[in-house]
C-alpha cells in the first residue's frame, strides 16, 4: 500500500501497479502470504497482494479512468453467500508480467488514496473535479457449467451502466469483460438424502 497511496495520474499518463511496487521481497519487508498456484493455495513472499489489486480494479471501475491491462483469476475460490461484489470484478497480479495498468484519458488528475486499518483494506481515486458521472457494475449472461473432465466453471460477462447526472438521459450500458474461471467449491447444495 504504501508504494501505490498517493499515486497520481495526469491526463495522458497510464498507472503501472508493478512499476510502482517493483518484485516483493523479504529484504524489501514484504511477508509470506496466501497465492493461488495451478489451484492449490501456497505460501509466496507477497502472496495476498491480489486483495489490493481487486480493490484499485473495483474503484477504478466506478470511474472515468480506463483500464489497459487487468487479469482475471482462474479460478472461483469463494461462494457466493459473502459475496458483496459479482463475480470476476477483482484483478490478480502476479510479477513480473501479470500487471494492472490504468490510463487517464480525462483532462484532469487522479490520485489514489488507500489505507490499511486493522481489519480492513480502504481506498478511493480522487479528483479535484467533482464528476457528474455514477457507474453501477453489473453481470449478464451468468452460468455454472459442468465440465466434461467432471469439475465447474463459473462464467459470466461485466458491464456497467453509467448514469450521467448532468445530462439526464444521457445514460448509458458500457462491456467490461467476460470473465471464466474454475470453480474450487462445490456448487450444488447437498439434498440431504441418506
Amino acid at each position: 500500500v504504501e508504494k501505490v497511496n498517493g499515486a497520481v495520474i495526469l491526463p495522458g499518463e497510464t498507472f503501472s501497479f508493478w512499476k510502482l511496487v517493483g518484485k516483493p521481497s523479504r529484504r524489501k519487508g514484504y511477508l509470506e502470504g496466501m497465492n493461488l498456484r495451478s489451484g492449490t493455495v501456497v505460501p509466496a513472499i507477497g502472496g495476498g497482494m491480489c486483495q489490493l489489486t481487486n480493490l484499485i480494479y473495483w474503484m477504478t471501475l466506478h470511474t472515468p479512468l480506463t483500464v489497459t491491462e487487468r487479469h482475471r483469476h482462474s479460478y472461483d475460490v469463494f461462494p457466493d453467500s459473502n459475496r458483496t461484489q459479482p463475480f470476476g470484478s477483482g484483478a490478480t497480479c502476479f510479477y513480473n508480467y501479470g500487471d494492472l495498468m490504468i490510463r487517464n484519458d480525462t483532462s484532469n488528475a487522479w490520485r489514489l488514496v488507500l489505507e490499511v486499518t486493522e481489519n480492513e483494506l480502504a481506498g478511493a481515486w480522487t479528483c479535484a473535479v467533482p464528476s457528474s458521472l455514477i457507474y453501477e457494475v453489473f453481470e449478464k449472461a451468468s452460468f455454472i457449467q459442468l465440465e466434461t473432465w467432471g469439475g465447474y466453471t463459473r462464467n459470466n460477462i461485466l458491464f456497467r451502466k453509467v448514469i450521467d447526472n448532468a445530462n439526464p438521459g444521457g445514460d448509458g450500458e458500457e462491456y467490461i469483460t467476460e470473465n471464466h474461471a474454475l470453480m474450487m467449491y462445490a456448487p450444488l447444495l447437498d439434498d440431504g438424502a441418506k
